[in-house]
């Protein structure tokens, strides 16, 4: 309701139960209004200075009373203070006692007064009313703190403004700082700043590069090893600065991937092999065949993939080394898929080889819904996934050595679409 001009204040109905809201933001009887909008929330700018009567008008033809205002004041200001302070320790080196100068500047036509101030040294000792005079103060235990100063006079239109510094209080300042050790290229490396006693910093990266932030994040753009140094600086302190902050970080460059496949040239409704060409020092692997199946691998050892619609198929490699830096080789490889669908007519369950599941056979099978009854009519299994088939079992139980009935739709990757009806011999 009230600040230093120029002035944006948002404005909200804070029933919020009208259809529609006049706003009137300098009122004056018989003026129209400045918006009428039909949400609860608005938005002005005053551009010079005043006090502003403002109303709002709810409006709802469905009530009793139909509209209904609401008045408050805006006061707009232009005696702004700038705040400020700086601080230094006072007594000897070890002593906890220091002393804040309130550089504030205030206004040639307002001078600050004794109370024009608060002080907060943020170690839970009361608050200092103060206008411009120093104000000495002995913290009681090492460590940082959030000194504030804030603005309590009224006659200045930035009020309650306030400004605080984070000081960290300590006989000597130790620098100390963790990063992880390695890293990959392009790196982007994070520093944890744990220093006691530090106000000011410099980092030097190992590459010739510097920075004063407090916490920098930093790139190191080549492979290679680097010595970071944080130098930290308390003028407040005993040591005055320490140097004795160090860290190594290995930034490694990441394994070259590569591959070959066969056939170049694809053949009808064969698998394509993919062999693994990737640089010695890349240690696990993941192959996306760029038709959605994957396949995450730490073995070198040549890998199949059946294509199970006709195209070209984006087929990447991703190699990791041991420090989890990685890199992508994408090359494109041709299928041809001619669709082909069938069902065994006999399987044996539990004989623990490929015959122990019934499954539906077939290339370029995109969609389908497989189901078994037995010769009563009760359905045994039913599935929509090509890869998933019968075992013999209902509820954990093998069935009894019969013939069974099949039904099967089918939708091929070409659009096509067929049925296909059967017997299957279950033999135990």
């Amino acid at each position: 309701s009230s600040g230093c001009v120029p002035l944006t204040v948002d404005f909200s109905d804070s029933i919020r139960n009208a259809q529609s809201y006049e706003w009137y933001f300098n009122y004056i009887p018989g003026n129209p209004p400045d918006l009428v909008i039909t949400t609860p929330n608005a938005q002005f700018t005053y551009n010079a200075v005043g006090t502003y009567r403002v109303m709002l008008v709810a409006i709802d033809p469905a009530t009793c009373n139909i509209r209904d205002s609401s008045f408050m004041n805006i006061k707009v200001g232009d005696l702004k203070a700038d705040l400020n302070f700086n601080f230094f320790k006072t007594g000897g080196c070890n002593s906890l006692q220091y002393q804040f100068n309130n550089t504030s500047v205030a206004p040639a036509i307002r001078p600050f007064t004794n109370t024009s101030f608060t002080w907060n040294f943020g170690d839970g000792s009361p608050v200092i009313i103060a206008g411009l005079n120093p104000v000495t103060h002995t913290f009681p235990a090492p460590g940082p703190y959030n000194v504030t100063l804030s603005l309590t006079d009224t006659a200045y239109c930035n009020t309650p403004d306030a400004k605080t510094v984070l000081i960290d209080i300590a006989a000597n300042v130790i620098a100390k700082f963790t990063t992880p050790a390695f890293g990959c290229i392009k790196y982007n490396a994070e520093f944890d700043n744990q220093t006691t006693g530090g106000q000011t910093w410099l980092w030097e990266f190992g590459d010739g590069t510097f920075s004063t932030s407090f916490e920098p994040v930093h790139l190191y753009a080549f492979p290679g090893i680097y010595q970071v140094r944080l130098i930290a600086f308390n003028p407040n302190t005993c040591n005055l600065s320490d140097t004795t902050a160090y860290f190594t970080i290995t930034v490694l460059d990441a394994p070259t991937p590569d591959f070959s496949f066969s056939p170049i040239a694809p053949l009808e409704n064969s698998p394509t092999t993919f062999t693994n060409l990737s640089s010695p020092d890349a240690i696990r692997f993941k192959w996306k065949f760029g038709d959605g199946d994957s396949l995450l691998t730490v073995s070198r050892q040549p890998v199949q993939h059946q294509y199970n619609a006709t195209g070209t198929f984006s087929a990447c490699l991703t190699a990791y080394n041991a420090a989890g830096c990685d890199s992508t080789i994408c090359k494109p490889v041709d299928a041809i898929i001619v669709p082909v669908l069938d069902v065994p007519n006999a399987f044996t369950p539990q004989s623990g080889d490929e015959n122990s599941i019934i499954l539906v056979r077939g290339f370029g099978i995109a969609k389908m819904q497989f189901t078994i009854w037995n010769r009563w009519g009760q359905k045994v299994f039913e599935t929509n996934n090509r890869f998933q088939g019968w075992d013999g079992k209902v509820k954990g139980v093998v069935q009894p050595m019969d013939v069974y009935a099949y039904t099967l739709s089918v939708e091929f990757s070409d659009g096509v679409k067929t049925t296909k009806k059967g017997d299957i011999t279950l033999i135990r």
